[in-house]
């Protein structure tokens, strides 16, 4: 029979809710996770059950209250990625993530790396002047290297942000679509326009696209150019060919910094072809002030379900390939 062991936990009565959540769901995770009982009496909270998982629910729980208490928003995703941390013993890590403020929405909106793997893409960005963030939907990839940009503009160590997409479809064809070149092309640029509202305010950011301190823009404008004092953020990577990535990179300029985004499991390239992403990852890896951030299922931000999704499709790509 296994060791049974009982905790108690003192909460502040002004936190309980944030640690416990909407319908106590923050907890209902704990106790699904870990196999524990977990009984809340005024802010007084007990865990009972197998020795080795209470002892971890007692390190999330404790998470949690100081989460609560710098005043950080306690997600179902942070819960369970706490759990994850306490698990491996790495609990201390989950401080350096709340500590780590990139910038602060006009909403009031707190942005954080939200995971070890989104630390160091972070990191990197800060640290290097090109970056490639490689990994799946969700990872925050393009979220947070606009974070940076806006960041970056705002403290003015850039005198304008430009952020690119190839102009490849999953499927359709652009000149079928009505409309002019700019109406045919901004559906493919909304993502990025979304991003720019939500983080720096819609007015603050039509201001500086009339000034043109902002630009939104296929990849294919960006041939001819040199990209001096500028923040570039190049989404959808995968979707370039070999010679349009080297074209990109050649652009880059002095006081200048490039993030790389895209996931090489959703290319929309014509079979055959090469990604420009992949193939400039490999040829690039070793270069001084190039950073490669490869953001896995773990690093995924989304619903839980995102991420079960993901791994779902990884395992029958790898049975596959086995075959």
């Amino acid at each position: 029979m296994k060791n049974t062991l009982e905790k108690t936990i003192q909460i502040p009565h002004d936190i309980i809710v944030m640690v416990f959540g909407q319908y106590d769901k923050n907890i209902k995770i704990i106790e699904k996770t870990l196999g524990v009982n977990i009984i809340n009496r005024d802010n007084e909270v007990k865990i009972v059950g197998e020795s080795a998982a209470v002892k971890t629910a007692n390190k999330v729980i404790k998470q949690l209250i100081e989460t609560a208490n710098n005043n950080i928003e306690i997600t179902e995703q942070s819960v369970t990625y706490t759990i994850s941390l306490c698990k491996k013993q790495k609990e201390d890590e989950i401080n350096k993530l709340n500590s780590d403020l990139i910038c602060l929405t006009p909403g009031g909106k707190h942005i954080r790396p939200k995971t070890l793997g989104q630390k160091n893409y972070i990191d990197l960005i800060r640290n290097k002047m090109i970056v490639f963030g490689i990994g799946p939907a969700g990872t925050g990839k393009t979220y947070l290297a606009m974070a940076k940009a806006i960041t970056a503009f705002k403290n003015n160590e850039v005198n304008r942000i430009i952020l690119t997409r190839p102009a490849i479809e999953a499927g359709e064809k652009l000149g079928f679509l009505p409309g002019d070149l700019q109406s045919k092309i901004d559906p493919y640029l909304r993502p990025l326009y979304d991003a720019l509202y939500e983080i720096m305010g819609a007015e603050t950011f039509l201001k500086n696209m009339e000034k043109g301190l902002i630009e939104v823009a296929p990849l294919a404008y960006m041939r001819g150019r040199t990209l001096d004092n500028s923040f570039i953020v190049l989404d959808e990577a995968q979707n370039t060919t070999p010679a349009q990535m080297k074209m990109f990179l050649t652009r880059i300029g002095f006081n200048s910094k490039a993030v790389i985004t895209g996931d090489i499991t959703q290319k929309d390239l014509p079979s055959g072809t090469k990604s420009g992403l992949e193939v400039s990852s490999k040829i690039l890896k070793n270069i001084d002030d190039i950073g490669i951030a490869n953001l896995t299922s773990k690093d995924v931000v989304r619903h839980p379900l995102v991420q079960k999704i993901i791994n779902a499709y990884e395992d029958y790509e790898n049975k596959k390939n086995k075959r």
